[in-house]
């Protein structure tokens, strides 16, 4: 270590580092320090303000992203049961399933994917919509107007305003 004199601070700065500076200020630098204290404190609430907000929008964008997701999920799982379920219809309107202990299971897992909001899309009679149906096969047909559902092929599904699959449909159209 080397013994390098310590400089003392000159009387000037000596007074200004006392008590008594302090209390010797003018109105007019009082004034202007409390100034600067207020604008402080303004520019300190706005930041504690703004980081508030952007908390409370990241909250929400995580809560609306985890409904996303789970959403997503539960389709992706609907999805993959979609064979199993299309074999219970076949085999429901077949008659195979009436009163076999197959049809309490088939009633239970119909009743527990409509919990989470599936629903049947596609009915004989109804118009023919290309957002909900896919046509497999158009039937001329004098009795109709408009394009109408004529026969359901394979039913398609949706969750909630999602639809997991079309339904696949036969399609009655006007004669030309």
């Amino acid at each position: 270590m080397t013994d390098e004199p310590k400089e003392e601070p000159t009387p000037e700065e000596e007074q200004l580092d006392s008590p008594e500076a302090a209390e010797s200020l003018s109105a007019e630098d009082e004034a202007l320090l409390d100034e600067a204290s207020r604008d402080l404190v303004a520019d300190m609430r706005s930041d504690m303000l703004r980081a508030q907000a952007e908390l409370v929008n990241f909250r929400n964008r995580v809560e609306r992203d985890r409904g996303a997701n789970r959403d997503a999920v539960i389709a992706e799982v609907i999805r993959s049961l979609l064979p199993a379920l299309d074999d219970l219809t076949r085999a429901e309107k077949h008659g195979d399933l009436e009163g076999s202990p197959l049809e309490i299971v088939a009633t239970k897992i119909h009743a527990s994917l409509e919990k989470y909001g599936l629903r049947s899309v596609g009915e004989v009679g109804e118009p023919f919509d290309p957002h909900f149906h896919e046509a497999v096969v158009q039937l001329p047909s004098a009795d109709v107007t408009v394009e109408t559902v004529a026969d359901v092929i394979d039913p398609g599904y949706a969750l909630g305003e999602r639809l997991i699959r079309a339904a696949k449909v036969a399609v009655s159209v006007p004669e030309s």
